[in-house]
């Protein structure tokens, strides 16, 4: 991971609306939501197609951001905002749901590949670069012939719902971390 000092926005990938409110795919909203209750955010703005907090971290600003397109098109949205504020690439850190890490683990990292997620597909293709860090929210794979857009988008509920916002909460641990 790039230094501590080096990032200047998280950005958390979800869908706008009730309706994902609560699913994994938001994991990416609910990590950034979680991130700015912690510290004390009372105000959101619009800005560049985004949901945007500004947070004091010891003797800096920091961006929390929610893009408010779909995810398929969260580079859109992101990358002006990037441009606006004059955030590099390396200042970004994005945190998104991962199917292909077991539900409730999370991992961080920095560039590589994509693991066809469209959100981090619509980022690279706008930044020109894949070269970003990440938190990584481990959704896992659907069972049985599933599809992963329905799992990703299903409603949770229940203890599923108190297990995600758990992990969710370990997920903001680790963006803090990186902070």
């Amino acid at each position: 991971m790039p230094d501590r000092k080096q990032i200047k926005l998280v950005a958390g990938l979800g869908n706008p609306g009730t309706e994902y409110a609560l699913t994994r795919h938001n994991a990416g909203f609910l990590t950034v939501d979680t991130l700015a209750e912690r510290l004390g955010v009372r105000y959101w703005k619009n800005q560049a197609g985004c949901l945007v907090a500004t947070v004091r971290i010891g003797d800096r600003d920091v961006v929390l951001a929610k893009p408010q397109g779909y995810m398929n098109t969260s580079g859109g949205p992101l990358s002006k905002l990037m441009r606006e504020l004059r955030i590099s690439p390396e200042e970004l850190l994005v945190v998104h749901d991962e199917v292909d890490l077991p539900a409730g683990e999370v991992r961080d990292k920095f560039g590589g590949g994509l693991n066809a997620h469209n959100g981090l597909r619509s980022i690279k293709a706008k930044l020109g670069t894949a070269d970003f860090a990440r938190v990584r929210v481990g959704i896992g794979r659907p069972p049985g012939r599933m599809s992963v857009a329905d799992w990703a988008l299903r409603k949770l509920r229940g203890s599923f719902a108190e297990d995600f916002a758990v992990t969710c909460e370990h997920a903001a641990d680790v963006v803090e971390q990186q902070l």
